[in-house]
């Protein structure tokens, strides 16, 4: 199996440095696991390493699309294996970095996404056009019909889940609330999992949010205010910052609500990671001899000597 680094954590936990040094060490190639720094002309707001941190490391799957272009789950899995063939055959270790949880659990375990993740919005509003004219319980005789399985788990007034059953019943031809099998790893990989004191961790988002303020933040976000339906517009750093484009709100309280939603995110990020994944989990920012115990297990992992 191809050897894949993983380091992960929430916000402003020191994922960007640590990457660099350890690409350094081991000779990798990063790979970014955020599902925000896709995309090209967000800087600041999504804390996108610079090409001065970069120390001439490679990385991938960063500026890759147009603010108002979709990207999916299904996009990122598909890429982001074929980044890990290219660097495995350059001879380098895949190095993948970043938050978001769900592009790091199916880059790494065999998940089938496509059109089960993302149905056809034909399909949707099939159903929903049928729902509009003919009632809810119509709807439901219909997934009755279809599908059985899922029409005893989800309840007749519950339309959304009931059209969503029916999306993936005509899409992938399974039943939604068939058993899931627990998916294989695809890579021998090592995960980081980095951490700190909680008070710490909101002390350091909140101290980001006021550098990237002052770095232009609010400049970028009125570039991100002419694509209100894409999805970067709901991306933490932007989407608060409507409502004082509108004058609903002001600058201070703006930057409030960042680093709240920031902080609230960062507790829902390493809940998630405890919760999906195994980590060795390290402290960079209180251990002072973190870094070094990160490279010695990472050493030992790829059964190379350091030191």
């Amino acid at each position: 199996m191809k050897k894949v680094l993983v380091i992960a954590g929430p916000t402003a936990v020191g994922k960007t440095a640590l990457s660099i040094q350890l690409a350094k060490y081991f000779d990798g190639e990063i790979i970014s696991g955020d599902s925000m720094q896709i995309y090209r002309q967000l800087d600041i707001g999504t804390a996108k390493v610079t090409e001065q941190e970069k120390e001439r490391i490679s990385h991938h799957l960063i500026d890759i699309c147009d603010v108002g272009q979709r990207y999916s789950v299904a996009d990122f899995q598909k890429q982001g294996r074929q980044k890990i063939a290219e660097i495995v055959h350059r001879g380098h270790l895949p190095i993948v970095v970043g938050g978001t949880g769900l592009y790091i659990q199916s880059l790494l375990y065999d998940y089938q996404l496509g059109t089960k993740e993302e149905t056809d919005q034909s399909i949707r509003q099939k159903y929903e056009a049928f729902a509009q004219k003919n009632g809810s319980q119509a709807l439901y005789a219909l997934l009755q019909e279809k599908d059985p399985l899922a029409a005893q788990k989800i309840h007749a007034n519950n339309q959304r889940r009931v059209i969503r059953a029916l999306e993936v019943i005509e899409t992938t031809g399974e039943s939604i609330a068939a058993p899931k099998k627990t998916p294989e790893s695809l890579y021998d990989s090592f995960m980081i999992g980095l951490t700190t004191e909680r008070s710490l961790l909101y002390e350091r988002i909140n101290k980001r949010v006021d550098d990237m303020l002052q770095k232009g933040l609010v400049e970028e976000a009125a570039f991100i205010k002419e694509y209100p339906d894409s999805q970067a517009a709901k991306g933490i750093g932007y989407k608060e910052f409507f409502s004082y484009f509108a004058g609903e709100r002001s600058l201070e309280q703006t930057a409030a609500l960042i680093k709240q939603n920031s902080r609230r995110y960062a507790k829902r990020q390493l809940t998630w990671f405890n919760n999906r994944m195994c980590f060795h989990w390290f402290d960079l920012l209180q251990d002072p001899e973190a870094v070094s115990k990160v490279k010695t297990e990472v050493a030992n992992w790829l059964e190379v000597n350091y030191g």
